[in-house]
């Protein structure tokens, strides 16, 4: 038997999941087929085994990708992991597995590619005379500082080249392990080279731990802002993203806590649903809110023009409607209220260029 993209499978119970938000593994929206398990008769008891992650590598021949989105502040941006053990239910980039011929579900969360000469990489690019500097932008795609950064150290390499050059940078994380690159952190910001948010969602423990499943807690993210303003890092709060019903009460809670915290500036997404991303977090909500799920998906939709999801340039980073205009107002009052600032600082791409060498003359002015 087979199911067609829009149905979901059962959950295979050959396998336990521990951590992970999505259930199954729907298929992406290139595989027209996919094979359903069947009972073959046979009663014969099989051990089940716990999915664990699995990281491969790649070794691409560039590292930095372009966009031309006129609804994102930046027009390059490096992810040194593809997929995101983070496991967020919500995950916009979830869907970009499909290109890969994998799932959008647990594949998504399980199966890792790491780059690992992506600092080599990084550092050849930027040493062509064609290069033009503009802030590069970490964590727009997948968490640089997922789990798996912990052991496979990517991220620090990439700092020292950015810093040697003296090349600004942007970091979204909700990952604690950012916190042992504080050094290469506080050296970029000391030179007005770096911005960083860090992505709080809900202050509710019990519910980050359902819908994010291997991301840091809610405490514990308060205190990656607190660590890194006291080192001297200027760092926003993005309130992202925002769901209906289910965390929509605590935006001015979130706002008023990450303030305490040290955060000088903050942001704010409402829910964005794209492509496989609807499926599977109805999925969720039946799974884990049943009571919820209909309110929840009445009010995204109220967003975005009765549809799960709209991907209009303008519109998709916003949603529309009366419900998308209250939710704005909240978060704008709230912001001004707790003494926000109402913009960041301009990254420095004056200081950009080769770093000295062995034997270079030094200038006398």
């Amino acid at each position: 038997m087979f199911y067609t993209v829009g149905m979901l499978p059962p959950r295979n119970p050959d396998e336990m999941l521990k951590a992970r938000g999505a259930d199954t593994r729907p298929a992406n929206r290139y595989d027209r087929l996919t094979p359903v398990r069947e009972h073959d008769g046979w009663d014969i008891p099989e051990e089940s085994q716990l999915l664990r992650t699995e990281v491969t590598e790649e070794n691409p021949r560039s590292i930095i990708s372009r966009n031309r989105s006129p609804d994102v502040p930046f027009d390059r941006s490096i992810n040194p992991y593809r997929g995101c053990e983070h496991g967020c239910i919500y995950c916009f980039a979830r869907p970009s597995h499909a290109y890969w011929g994998l799932s959008p579900g647990l594949d998504f969360e399980t199966k890792i590619t790491a780059k690992p000469n992506a600092a080599k990489l990084l550092a050849a690019e930027i040493a062509k005379p064609s290069y033009r500097c503009a802030p590069i932008a970490f964590g727009t795609n997948t968490d640089p500082y997922q789990p798996v950064e912990a052991k496979r150290r990517i991220m620090p390499d990439l700092w020292q080249v950015l810093l040697d050059w003296n090349h600004p940078a942007s970091l979204v994380t909700r990952g604690q392990t950012v916190l042992r690159d504080l050094p290469l952190i506080a050296a970029m910001a000391a030179r007005q080279l770096v911005h960083v948010g860090v992505s709080i969602t809900t202050l509710d423990a019990g519910l980050a731990r359902r819908m994010e499943p291997r991301a840091p807690a809610p405490a514990t993210r308060l205190r990656m802002i607190r660590d890194m303003a006291a080192a001297g890092i200027q760092v926003r709060v993005m309130v992202a993203p925002v769901i209906p019903v289910l965390t929509e009460p605590e935006i001015e809670r979130i706002l008023d806590a990450a303030r305490d915290a040290g955060a000088t500036n903050a942001s704010m997404i409402p829910l964005r649903l794209p492509l496989e991303v609807a499926p599977l977090f109805r999925d969720w909500l039946d799974r884990h809110e049943p009571g919820k799920a209909a309110h929840v998906m009445n009010r995204v939709q109220a967003m975005r023009g009765g549809r799960d999801n709209d991907p209009r340039f303008g519109s998709r980073m916003r949603g529309e409607g009366i419900e998308a205009e209250l939710m704005m107002k909240r978060f704008r009052l709230a912001k001004r209220r707790l003494g926000y600032s109402e913009t960041t600082p301009p990254l420095d791409c004056s200081r950009f260029g080769p770093p000295p060498r062995s034997g270079d003359q030094l200038s006398l002015f």
